[in-house]
Order: C-alpha cells, then structure tokens, then sequence
C-alpha cells in the first residue's frame, strides 16, 4: 500500500459536497483555518450552501470532539485518512511579493505551500472547484486538483445529447410500424441487442429518401418498438421530431421522471407546461419552480415586500410561458377560462424552490426550470419528496450554468441523467433545434 497522499481543501469543496471528507478513502486532509472562517460566513440561511456549510462544520466537530487535532491530524472514520484544521502561514520568501491583495484565497494557497514544504517526499495537493485559484495554484508551482467526486464522464454527457439512433429500415417493416393496428414492430427487427428501456429511434425509409421520417421508442412493458405520433397539448403542436418525442415522454402516464435539455428556445418549458396543463385532470396540484440564482451570490432578502414581489422576477420566465398558452386561445374561450381558473383556485402554483423543500409531493405535476443551477444533493432532495401519483420534470441547459461551484459535469441535471439512465420509468430527451424565432435560432449559432 503506498504512502497516503494529503488534500488542502478549499472553501468551495464542502460548499458543494458537505460529505466530501469522506470521499478522500485513506488519504489525509487539510482544512485551512481560512476556509473554516468563510463557512463561516456561509452558514446562516436556508439555501444549499448554507446547509453544506453547517453540516461540514458539525462533521469536522464531531470528528475533534474535545481533543486538538495534534500535528498528524485526528482520524475521520473507518478506513478513511486523518484530518486536520491548519492555522494560517505565510508564502515562503520566493513568493512573498507573487500576491498583492491579503484575501482568503491567497491565505488557503499559502497554507498549502506551507504543508507541502513540510511534507517531503509526500504528495501534496490543493483541492478546489475555483477556476481562478487553481491557475494561481499552477504559476506558484503547487499541485492543484478540480473535486471530481460526482463528475460526470464526458462520454457520457455526450451519450445524453445524442440518445436518439437512427435506422434504414425495409418498407414492409416500416408500414407495420405505421399503418399496422398495433402501431409496434419486434425490436429484433431493428437491432441485434435489447434496448434500453424508453431508447428512442428515428427511421428511414430503404429506397426513397424523401419519405417522411418515422419516430419510434422502444416500450420495455410491451417488448416492443412502438410509433410515436404526433400530439398536441393544449393547443401547443411539437415543430420537429424531438418536440414530438418530448410530448410523448411528457404525456406519458409511465414515465414519472422527465429531463428535458437543449438551448435556449428549443421548447423545453414550453412543451413541459403545455403538458401538465393537456393532464390536470389526472393530478391534484400542478407545480412549477425554478431555482432562485442572483448575481453576486445575494439574498433575496435585499428586495423589497413580501415573498410573492421578492420572487416575481425570477418566476416571470415561467408565466411568460403560461402566456404563450393562454395566447393560442381567444380571451372568452374555455381554455382560457380553465387556465385562469386554474391559477385561482392554486391547483396551478408557481412557487420558488426554496419553499418546496419538506413537502411531499402527492399526485402532483412538478416542473423544475433551470435544473442545471441544482447540485445533485438538491436534485436527490426534490425526488424523493415524490409521492405516489407524482411526475417529475426537469428542464436546462447544461451548458448555461450560473451558480460558481456547478459546471456541465456534475450538476444535477447531469447527474440524473447518469444515474437514471435505464430506468423503464425515467426518459431524457435532448432538444437539438431553436424553435423561438430566425433571429433566436441564428443567435444561438453564430453568437
């Protein structure tokens, strides 16, 4: 067995993962006093960096209990290293003027300088999620590594956004897809292996290119590949083949958990409210969300009036949408009437995510926007508030993330595509096309 490495973590590793300790297996940590008085600082509040800062705080106690953690450390539980709390030491002579500003993070670099120089001959790393810190890291000549606990592979971020195969099929197989009375063929006559449960397929007909393209998914209940129409919900028509098979997902009573990705524009909330709205009859409340993320990292509380005014800007998203399906109908029409009725009654809420959490979601249509911003914890928390009757929809974009500590490998959104891939209850679909206008579309490539 070797030598056990040592990590200095930075502030940001138990800011997104309180648990992260003991994710280090036999090796040793360090925990700068620095990052112990930024936690600090985070603790107080009711959002996820602060829970992760508070239980951190109460592990790394508990560990010490009424003992100093002594110069080796104190240990952190079966098979794991040891851990200690450094206090602050200066950068050596050669890198006393690298820095000019006396911030925390150049104290936590210092620090593991400092444990570095004193620990010959053994490998020393700082640990952190900070882009900027890391490079600083590099130019002073220190170890540096990104916390890639729950990353995600990349192979497999690319298998989501490419989940769809595409088959040439024989006309005689094809039209018993299309125009047979099941609507289903034998999965054997697609592929050579078993599909995954929900896999979805785009055919082609064998000689005649201009035929149509026929959407299909493989139904694991049925064994079967079976056609996917073309649907509407409330008055909202899927505009290319990946809005069609969303729909699907979307209106489907056995699927309970729904990711939808893709850019800007490609439909995702759109779709998702149009569904929930086409299937109110069949749940008790209809839920839609979306994590509060500010600029600068502020509370909410800096805005003025009640909860509702506080969260009206960052909800607007969500009822520009409600309007473009009230829009399909003229103002006297019963749908339009339902959905005001809807919103009325509170059968229909809209509501920041903050106040979901402890609720148990029974028989409820939830839509999460903007799922990217969520840490896996926070995605983990949402779904298992689900009760019996509950559907689940997560929506974003994983290349348009907002919160510092989150990149497209290990927020929430990915994750759960990972983990739930498989699933006969679970479906992703990636939306690839900008549907909002010529001008949003073009934005979207050439921006």
């Amino acid at each position: 067995m070797g030598k056990p490495k040592i990590f200095v973590l930075d502030t940001n590793v138990p800011l997104h993962d309180h648990k992260a300790i003991r994710h280090f297996r036999d090796n040793n940590l360090v925990v700068p006093i620095a990052v112990v008085e930024e936690l600090d600082k985070f603790k107080k509040g009711n959002d996820t960096l602060a829970y992760n800062a508070r239980h951190f705080l109460r592990d790394l106690d508990t560990i010490s209990g009424n003992k100093g953690f002594g110069a080796e450390g104190l240990p952190i539980g079966k098979g794991l290293g040891l851990i200690k709390v450094e206090p602050n030491h200066p950068f050596p002579d050669a890198l006393k003027d690298l820095f000019i500003d006396d911030i925390q993070d150049h104290r936590i670099l210092a620090t593991a300088i400092w444990v570095r120089d004193n620990h010959p001959g053994t490998f020393v790393a700082l640990v952190t999620k900070d882009v900027n810190l890391r490079m600083k890291a590099k130019a002073a000549g220190m170890e540096v590594q990104d916390y890639l606990t729950d990353r995600v592979e990349e192979a497999k971020i690319e298998n989501a956004n490419s989940e769809v195969q595409y088959y040439t099929l024989r006309p005689e197989v094809l039209q018993g897809l299309v125009y047979g009375p099941e609507n289903a063929i034998e999965w054997k006559e697609v592929v050579a292996r078993k599909p995954e449960p929900n896999q979805l397929f785009k055919f082609r007909w064998e000689g005649d290119k201009s035929a149509d393209i026929v959407c299909a998914r493989y139904d694991a209940d049925r064994d079967r590949v079976v056609l996917i129409k073309s649907r509407s919900a409330y008055g909202i028509r899927p505009r290319n083949d990946e809005q069609k098979m969303a729909l699907d997902a979307l209106l489907n009573p056995n699927v309970r958990l729904c990711t939808l990705t893709g850019g800007a524009g490609t439909g995702k909330t759109l779709l998702a409210l149009a569904a929930a709205l086409e299937q109110e009859a069949d749940f008790d409340q209809l839920i839609l969300s979306r994590p509060t993320v500010i600029l600068g990292n502020q509370d909410i509380g800096f805005l003025p009036g009640d909860k509702n005014s506080k969260m009206s800007p960052f909800l607007q998203p969500l009822m520009d949408n409600l309007n473009v399906i009230k829009g399909q109908f003229r103002p006297t029409s019963k749908e339009a009437g339902k959905l005001d009725g809807l919103l009325k009654d509170e059968k229909l809420v809209i509501e920041p995510l903050a106040y979901i959490r402890g609720r148990s979601l029974g028989r409820a249509f939830f839509i999460i926007d903007e799922a990217q911003n969520l840490t896996p914890l926070e995605v983990k928390t949402i779904i298992t508030r689900a009760g019996e009757g509950t559907k689940i929809v997560l929506t974003g974009d994983i290349f348009q993330i907002d919160q510092p500590y989150l990149d497209q490998w290990s927020n929430g959104l990915t994750h759960v595509g990972e983990k739930m891939n498989g699933q006969k209850i679970f479906q992703h679909i990636f939306l690839r096309k900008g549907e909002r206008s010529e001008l949003s579309e073009l934005a979207s490539k050439l921006l």
